[in-house]
């Protein structure tokens, strides 16, 4: 759970997010890259989006979309951690990311 602060910086809103920086990055830096988590599910997905589909292991009380929405913020910033993704919704994450992102499919 993090404050994340909206694109046009005039508010913001204590969500769930999905950290998707690697722990050396995070201990060099001091800051996490987090991706923001919707439960507004009925919204069209976007390119970077990412329907949970195994909703149980991420403790989020109903089900929720993984957003093509990126932060970077402070590790002391995260205020609690729920659970996690399943390997399975972690790889559609990476996917859906890497084709919003244009990046290239690791060889």
């Amino acid at each position: 759970m993090v404050e994340f602060l909206f694109a046009d910086q005039r508010g913001s809103k204590h969500r769930p997010a999905v950290v998707l920086s690697s722990a050396a990055y995070t201990d060099g830096r001091q800051e996490v890259v987090l991706a923001a988590v919707t439960s507004n599910t009925h919204r069209r997905l976007l390119p970077g989006d990412t329907l949970i589909q195994e909703l149980a292991p991420t403790e989020l009380p109903k089900p929720s979309v993984v957003t093509g929405i990126l932060r970077t913020v402070k590790q002391a910033d995260v205020t609690r951690v729920l659970g996690s993704l399943s390997a399975r919704d972690l790889r559609s994450v990476e996917d859906s990311l890497r084709d919003a992102l244009g990046l290239a499919q690791p060889a």
